[in-house]
């Protein structure tokens, strides 16, 4: 809950827009856009009827797009329910069917044939079947005077029975999401397919080309897809992997178009982004990328760094930890750039002018019974009230979840503890499973990483928080170590029996009463105890406490922008529910003589090669190609185009979302987006915020010339236009 302080806000333009824009700002509802936005996306060059593009009862391109997993999005290109997604958002399921022998990353991986397909347990892709305005339901006789608890409880009675009454009967799932702080509320009914095989994808040196060193960079040569099946039962319905399950049979799946972009295209994306605020004030702005972020960014560096040590020891170990390194670096670098990104296009003085403009207009009213006149001077009351609490709960958070040995520690004492009532075979066996997780736990480097990087992480969190945040065993640092903190950690690590496999062994061999003293005096747990007793009871329930009311504060404040700027119309943060962005094709210039082009070519590929750097290694065959032998269709002016760049407001999320043209056909799959651009989720400047996506061109290429997967391009549509 605390987290919902560490969000967004926007940059230059007014967080209320007057359509029409035409700069790619905005995340809207599709299910708004006939009312909102189609009169201004027909202008700007769209080909389609609102209706074509969502419909709560027809075949749209809605029904083409899924939530893939989690945290990603995918889309539908064939009738035998092909997705495509971003190799990144397939990374850890590649990494999964990977082994040193059959290293699917380093080789790639192209089914022949639907049984060769692989199964991937506990991946999902999922539909939006329906999405409904209910506010009135929800709201209806809930005065807004009540205080934050009282209304949320009274309100989640209501959406329980709204969203149970919406798929009773069915094998849909429903859920109701909030907008605006509460000011709105949209039901969302899903179908959720259980059973997604992995069908093809790249070797890493093409899906990863360029790897943690372009991350968030343009220009890019990154060959970011991959290919996934749904499978269902012989009803078409979701079903558990069986291999009697079939091929899913899509309501829609998109085109792909051969056509090519060009500057000043029209594009659009739909998809999931994850999460945005736009309505942060000046305080919140400055508390995130002021000093929360920075102290987050130097936490990761030295966690980075033993990564690195360790994978370098052997490829089993490289393996083993590619994808935590992956994503771990990945928010690293975004958040350098978001840092960067904020100072350099002044949005803090940018957030400040706006509230002035706020509290002039709420100064001039009549009648103020929301009290507008106060509420900034309430928010910086209540922001430096919280600052530290958030700090503390923020970057402890960030150390407790990074450290290997903290899950196997909570753990065993969550597990060994919850035995004391049960009976002797139940302690037994519990003992037993101990064992066995420690045995597995000891044959990874988790010990050595942790006990290389704690040292660091805890420096950072001392420096940058209060020191009534500072754990009970700072004192022991000070007194018994001089300060010394790698001398502290040494000892600890020295000492448990979690970091070392014989002890571990032993104390777990001994009778039940010494092992609940060896567990209670473990120097380890110690350090975690500390932490989670000052973290979770203190902080993290006074920031609930405290975000509860910053709701409520919000809810005004929005309440109030949208009086001020009446008429105009205000698109809601990002919740992981599916938007809709457009823009066009258009380069930038991210600083005084730079001028980047909207698109790159394969001819970058073989220009970044650096023999002793592995992200930028190039596959041998790339080197012999000849452009006489690649078929036109995958060609612009003579060379292959390999990624290009729009002004399409995206977010996390949005990872492997389709760009459509103005026909709604595929020309390219959203991946990232540019380092200059990455304050897109605090600030949108139109200027230099750029979407980047895979031309599906290049992924067109890679299936046919690379991988020769000629089955697979049987099952697409393409199209020249």
């Amino acid at each position: 809950m605390y987290q919902m302080v560490y969000r967004t806000t926007v940059f230059m333009l007014a967080l209320c827009l007057s359509i029409p824009v035409w700069s790619g700002e905005g995340m809207w509802l599709p299910i708004h856009l006939d009312s909102l936005n189609h009169k201004d996306m027909k202008e700007k060059g769209l080909m389609l009827d609102a209706v074509e593009i969502f419909s709560n009862t027809h075949p749209s391109l809605k029904d083409a797009i899924v939530m893939f997993g989690n945290g990603c999005t995918g889309e539908l290109i064939s009738a035998e329910g092909l997705i495509v997604t971003n190799y990144h958002c397939g990374y850890s399921r590649i990494q999964s069917h990977s082994t040193v022998e059959n290293n699917l990353l380093a080789d790639g991986f192209w089914a022949q044939a639907n049984p060769e397909e692989l199964p991937n347990p506990g991946l999902t892709a999922t539909f939006l079947v329906h999405m409904e305005r209910v506010t009135g339901s929800v709201l209806t006789g809930i005065p807004d005077s009540l205080n934050e608890t009282d209304r949320n409880n009274l309100i989640n009675q209501r959406i329980e029975v709204i969203r149970k009454e919406a798929v009773s009967d069915t094998f849909l799932h429903a859920e109701i999401k909030p907008f605006y702080f509460g000011r709105e509320y949209y039901l969302f009914v899903y179908e959720t397919y259980p059973d997604v095989r992995l069908v093809g994808a790249p070797a890493e040196t093409i899906g990863r080309f360029g790897g943690d060193e372009d991350n968030w960079m343009w220009p890019r040569h990154t060959g970011d897809f991959a290919l996934f099946r749904i499978y269902a039962d012989k009803n078409n319905r979701p079903a558990d992997y069986s291999q009697d399950n079939v091929p899913f049979t899509p309501r829609k799946y998109l085109n792909i178009s051969l056509g090519g972009v060009q500057e000043g295209d029209y594009t659009m994306v739909m998809g999931y982004p994850g999460r945005t605020d736009q309505y942060l004030t000046s305080d919140a702005l400055e508390m995130i990328t002021g000093k929360s972020l920075p102290a987050k960014i130097a936490i990761r560096t030295v966690r980075r760094n033993a990564l690195e040590t360790v994978m370098e020891q052997s490829p089993e170990l490289r393996l083993k930890y590619i994808s935590k390194y992956v994503s771990l670096s990945n928010s690293w670098k975004k958040w350098i750039g978001v840092v960067k990104g904020i100072r350099q296009s002044h949005a803090l003085e940018a957030k400040i002018r706006q509230e002035e403009d706020f509290r002039n207009w709420a100064g001039k009213l009549t009648s103020d019974p929301a009290c507008y006149a106060s509420l900034l001077g309430d928010f910086s009351i209540i922001y430096d009230e919280l600052e530290p609490m958030f700090l503390a709960g923020d970057l402890g958070a960030e150390i407790l979840n990074s450290l290997e040995t903290s899950r196997i520690v909570n753990d065993v004492h969550d597990r060994f503890f919850a035995t004391m009532d049960s009976s002797k075979s139940a302690k037994l066996s519990a003992i037993g499973n101990i064992k066995s997780q420690g045995n597995a736990f000891f044959r990874t480097e988790a010990v050595a990483i942790d006990r290389n990087t704690l040292p660091g992480m805890l420096e950072v969190y001392m420096k940058y928080t209060d020191s009534i945040y500072h754990p009970a065993f700072k004192r022991q640092i000070a007194d018994d170590f001089h300060g010394n903190y790698a001398a502290f950690i040494e000892s600890v690590f020295d000492e448990s029996i979690f970091t070392d496999s014989v002890k571990y062994r032993k104390a777990f061999s001994m009778s039940e009463s010494k092992i609940r003293k060896k567990i209670m005096n473990d120097p380890l747990i110690s350090i975690y105890r500390d932490f989670s007793e000052l973290l979770v009871p203190i902080i993290y329930g006074r920031l609930d406490s405290m975000n509860r009311k910053l709701n409520g504060m919000y809810r005004r404040y929005v309440s109030g922008l949208m009086e001020m700027k009446a008429g105009k119309t205000c698109y809601p943060d990002a919740n992981f529910t599916m938007r809709l962005t457009y823009g066009k094709v258009e380069g930038y210039e991210p600083a005084d003589a730079v001028n980047y082009s909207y698109y790159t070519t394969f001819d970058g590929i073989l220009e970044k090669e650096k023999l002793e750097i592995a992200d930028y290694k190039v596959p041998e065959d790339f080197k012999t190609e000849r452009t006489d032998s690649i078929p036109a269709s995958y060609l612009t002016d003579g060379r292959v185009p390999v990624c290009f760049i729009a002004s399409n407001h995206t977010s996390g999320g949005n990872s492997g979302s389709p760009v459509l043209n103005a026909k709604g056909d595929l020309i390219g799959i959203n991946f990232d987006r540019n380092w200059e651009g990455t304050m897109s989720d605090y600030a949108y400047n139109p200027d230099i915020c750029r979407n980047i996506s895979l031309d599906v061109r290049y992924m067109l290429f890679v299936i046919d010339q690379v991988a020769n997967a000629d089955w697979i391009l049987n099952e697409l549509t393409l199209t020249n236009q």
